[in-house]
Formats: structure tokens, sequence, C-alpha cells
């Protein structure tokens, strides 16, 4: 159940908000609204460019994503062409426009042959005019696809960050979460990542894994430690619906267990040197700054595309159907690469942002960052105030779970562990109610 502001939290653990609205509370849209129309009224000159490409190799116990295992070469050809088709109709559609930042994820990009990688990179070079060199750009990764030939790619695109999902370098555990790797398979990709030498690298790793206690996952924290990274990511075990562990009934661990490993990795990365960016993120020291034009994400769109991916405008965030289980996956590929060119130039799918799901935004992808929300910002976006607009904040404050003054609203480490719970409170009534009626497919 998704928490009420007005509720004491039972647990620290309901969801993760990486965005908001959350993709299960996308509807198909009353009428088609074209892009061109929906993206005139935007700021265009700082924009993410964001392309997905759902395929993997495996497809892992806890994984929700819009992904595919092991695709058959002719079908990933076809997305490539479709996926083409679309990034010109976009292109066509945004008009004047400027690529601030620059990702590639999935499933797992790499998952494409060195040439198909190319292909894509080209794609945004000619289309978009994104050059990583100057473009802050991430691909994500796996262990079995951290592969020389394709790594060589990244490294002569001028890739600067690349982010590779270990989950555990124990082996028992990555099985226990449905992830069948090696963990000679995984340092063998690291030591290619680190021989590739790509500025930034990010490691993920999950705590609350079947089986797992804090001294295991304290292993493999100081296993990725040994690398080094740039970034790491913590992240606690979620069991959804459809995934693997979801279909076999796996229970998630129990709450106390879970925030003693994040705990314990938290401390051992602060000792390390690393500073605490969110719940769930630590940069390193050494890491370099990110360079390219400057973004911000609580105010500049995204363009998504392919299957999968979605586009953010201030009143629209829009993409494709969404599914977990494979079958529903391979539905909505297939509906896909089936449209004709001129389907790209609408948005046919999505959720619509009156003022307060944007203020909802705002509020949520500022204050579960460390740096926090910054009132001058907010209030010149809104014209209004944040704690007027936002009263719970001064009871989460009375229970020691942030601190604001004239110019910042911030979490404290005590309002961090909860930043799981804090997310989807801030839901809105009707955005919940989309998300609680959404059939999983």
């Amino acid at each position: 159940m998704i928490p009420t502001l007005s509720a004491r939290p039972t647990t620290p653990y309901v969801a993760y908000t990486y965005a908001y609205p959350h993709k299960t509370a996308y509807r198909p849209l009353a009428a088609p609204v074209p892009l061109a129309d929906l993206w005139a009224g935007e700021a265009r000159d700082a924009l993410s460019l964001y392309i997905h490409l759902p395929f993997c190799e495996m497809r892992c116990g806890f994984c929700n994503l819009f992904t595919t295992a092991n695709p058959q070469a002719d079908f990933v050809t076809t997305y490539l062409e479709t996926l083409a088709r679309q990034a010109r109709q976009v292109r066509a559609a945004l008009g004047p426009a400027r690529i601030a930042r620059f990702a590639l994820g999935g499933g797992t990009p790499t998952y494409l042959a060195a040439g198909e990688l190319a292909q894509v990179f080209d794609l945004a070079a000619d289309l978009y005019g994104v050059d990583p060199a100057t473009v802050p750009t991430s691909v994500e990764t796996s262990p079995g696809t951290a592969t020389p030939d394709r790594l060589a790619v990244l490294r002569e695109r001028r890739v600067d960050r690349v982010s590779i999902g270990v989950q555990s370098f124990l082996e028992v555990e990555a099985r226990a979460a449905g992830r069948a790797q090696r963990t000679s398979e995984v340092h063998a990709a690291l030591a290619a990542i680190r021989r590739a030498q790509i500025p930034t690298l990010n490691i993920d790793l999950i705590y609350g894994l079947p089986g797992q206690t804090v001294a295991t996952w304290r292993t493999s924290v100081q296993a990725a430690l040994a690398y080094a990274p740039e970034e790491i990511y913590l992240y606690p075990l979620y069991t959804r619906p459809l995934t693997g562990l979801g279909r076999r009934g796996t229970p998630q661990a129990e709450d106390d267990m879970r925030l003693a490993c994040y705990r314990a990795g938290r401390d051992l990365l602060l000792a390390a040197g690393y500073r605490q960016v969110s719940m769930r993120m630590f940069r390193a020291g050494h890491a370099p700054e990110s360079g390219g034009p400057a973004y911000c994400c609580q105010e500049d769109g995204m363009i998504g595309l392919g299957c999968g991916a979605r586009s953010y405008t201030r009143a629209l965030h829009y993409a494709a159907e969404y599914a977990v289980g494979a079958a529903g996956i391979r539905a909505i590929l297939a509906a896909y690469v089936a449209q004709p060119a001129a389907a790209f130039a609408v948005a046919q799918y999505g959720c619509p942002l009156d003022g307060d799901e944007q203020r909802r935004r705002y509020l949520i992808q500022s204050l579960l960052q460390v740096e926090g929300l910054e009132r001058a910002a907010y209030r010149r976006r809104f014209g209004t105030d944040a704690a007027a607009d936002w009263p719970v904040l001064a009871e989460w404050a009375g229970w020691g779970w942030l601190k604001a003054d004239a110019t910042w609203v911030r979490l404290t480490p005590a309002g961090l562990e909860y930043a799981d719970w804090i997310g989807p409170a801030l839901t809105s009534p009707a955005v919940r109610a989309r998300m609680e009626s959404y059939a999983w497919r």
C-alpha cells in the first residue's frame, strides 16, 4: 500500500521513487497529442536524451524493467530500424533543441554487438547533435556484456560514465536473486572497464537478498571498493509483481535487516571518503566533476526514444505502454516495431501533470537528494513557498527527519533512511488511485 502523508511510518521500505508520477499511473490519453504542439511551449535549451534498449542476456529475479532476454538477432535489427524511424519523427517535431545529457539504458545496452552500439551513437549524433566529448553520457552494462570490443566503442565515443549491475560479489546470493553470474566474470568485467579508462565507473549493489547477512553484505561493498569506483549505488531489494522473485513468492527481507545493511554500507562508504548524494547514491572524492551544459532534473525536460523510454514535459509525461511479464513485453514490442512512422509524431499514452502534480514532482526530486530543496528556486518556479505549500515538512522536522532554514530544506540522516517512505507518501490521491488500479501484465 502507498502511505499517506497523515500516516506514521510502519516501515522505511515502500518503494523507490526515481520518477514521479510512477509509470503505473500512465494511461491511454483521451486523444493523441501532436509532439510538435506539446514541445512548442517548452524550454528546449537543456534537454536530456534517453534511448531505451530493452534487451538482456538474462532476466534477473528482482527485475521489473521493460526488457526481454535473448531476442532473435533479426528482431534486434528490426528494433534498431524502428528506433531510427522514431528518432527522425521526434526530431522533426521537437524543433530547435540542445541536448545537455545523454544516456543509454535498458535492459542492457551492451547486449548489442559493437557495431550496433556504434549505430546508436551515430543516430544520436546525426539527428540530435550529441557529442559525448561535450555532453555527459552514461551507458548501462552487465558483467556478461562488458566485453573489450563493446567497451572500445564506448571509449572511442568518449562515454564518460559506465554503470554496471553487480548486485552481489557472492555467487550464492546472486543465484538466490535469480541472477546466474560467476564472480570471476564480475571481476573480469570490472577490470576491463578500468582498462578502457572510462572516467566514471558506477557499481550497483543490492541488500536484502535471500540468505544475505550484514557480514556478507559488507563483503560485497568492500569488494566493490577494491576497484575505487567513482560512484556506488546501494539498492534495497523489493519483491515486485510478475518478477521472478514475485512469482516464486520470495519474501522481502525484514526491515531491521535491510536497515542494518543500509547503515553498514553507508558507514563503509563514508569512511572510505565517499559523499552521500541520496539514500542510494554515493560519490567518491576522486570522481571527476560533471561537465557539459547545465541541466536540472527538476526543471528541464527529457526526450525518450525506444520502446520503454519515457519523455517529460512540464504538463505531460508520456511513453509506450508498460509491462513486466514476458508475454506483455513481447506484445508491446511487437506493436512498437509495427507502428508506421507517423505514429511516433504523437503522444498516446501518459500522465498529465497539473500545477499540484508539478509541485509534488519538484519537491520529491529535490527533497530525496542530500542537497535538498532550494526554497528560492521553488519560489521562482511556482510563485509560492515550499513550507507554506507543504505543511507536512514541519511535521517531518518534528520527527527529526529534516531541517529547514531560510535557504534550504534538507533531510537529516534519519530522514534519508525513510526516503523510500517519504517519496511514496508525497504521491497525490489521483496518482495513487491510478497506480492502485493498474492492471499488471
